[in-house]
């Protein structure tokens, strides 16, 4: 008999009491039958963990591949919102986030990040090509179209020097369907807090939690235009919901499904558990997105 036999063995009788030599016998030829029935149990538990665990850490992995090699791909693609004066200190004024869509000349932004009334120039950063850290190109920019209603802005470029080489790729649209799932892996990118940073460029990742309807107000009585009157009207408009932190600086900026790359969404407002200040101190990892099925009637007008 084994050591492990006889120390069940024992067991049994240690919690039994003797047992006549008959069935001390018959205990002598069970006792290794159930042990490798009971060590072929615990290797399939084993097995089935094992494949189990490996499979998260190995799609774990891929989105961790993903995430760097999206980012890389958009990054010049992200630009600076704000206006320009050359007797201004600083000279470019940041307010928004932006990205460049199409052929290369427009730019998407939310409504509110355009000033109301345009008093001054409007003018984009676009990242240094190569790295992060270069120096930024300044472009003049034009309003070209505003959904006030929706919080959205098309802005194009108003300079001769050509187009923008990077631009990112809208989700395709087909009918009501979502274009993207809820508990899909999403980033946010734009640049938070904006010049308190230097105006870099950030990136967050989160989850979509939830596909909702909202009905988003006017910032004043003065854009309650009879359009954005009407649109109130027909109901409530559609939001993504997420679990990502987004900050003052991130509004216009591109929601991008990790899985595809293409954009979902234009990150459009955080929920404040106070003041405005409470953003930062007190963040409440709230954030809305506007699908982006509402940029593309902008687009094609």
């Amino acid at each position: 008999m084994t050591r492990s036999a006889r120390s069940t063995r024992s067991t049994i009788l240690e919690g039994t009491g003797a047992m006549p030599p008959q069935e001390a016998a018959l205990a002598d030829r069970l006792l290794p039958r159930r042990r490798d029935v009971l060590a072929f149990s615990t290797l399939g538990l084993l097995g089935g963990a094992g494949l189990l665990g490996a499979a998260r850490p190995a799609r774990a992995q891929e989105m961790s591949n993903t995430l760097p090699d999206l980012i890389d791909r958009s990054r010049q693609a992200v630009v600076a919102v704000g206006t320009f004066a050359a007797t201004d200190n600083p000279r470019f004024g940041f307010r928004g986030t932006g990205f460049v869509v199409g052929d290369g000349r427009r730019i998407v932004t939310c409504a509110h990040v355009i000033p109301n009334p345009i008093e001054k120039d409007l003018a984009i950063t676009v990242p240094a090509a190569g790295h992060a850290s270069g120096q930024p190109q300044l472009r003049p920019v034009k309003l070209l179209r505003r959904d006030t209603a929706r919080d959205l802005a098309i802005l194009e470029l108003a300079d001769d020097k050509g187009a923008l080489v990077d631009v990112l790729s809208l989700s395709e649209v087909a009918g009501e369907q979502p274009v993207v799932r809820e508990g899909a892996a999403v980033a946010l990118m734009g640049y938070p807090i904006g010049t308190a940073l230097g105006v870099t460029m950030a990136t967050h990742r989160g989850t979509v939690a939830a596909i909702t309807r909202a009905a988003l107000p006017a910032p004043t009585s003065n854009t309650l235009s009879e359009r954005a009157v009407r649109q109130l009207r027909e109901g409530p408009m559609e939001f993504l919901q997420l679990d990502a932190t987004a900050y003052p600086g991130n509004s216009g900026g591109p929601l991008l499904d990790i899985r595809t790359g293409k954009v979902v969404g234009v990150i459009n407002m955080v929920v404040l558990k106070g003041t405005r200040e409470s953003a930062l101190s007190a963040p409440s990892g709230i954030t809305y997105a506007v699908p982006v099925k509402y940029v593309w009637p902008l687009l094609e007008k």
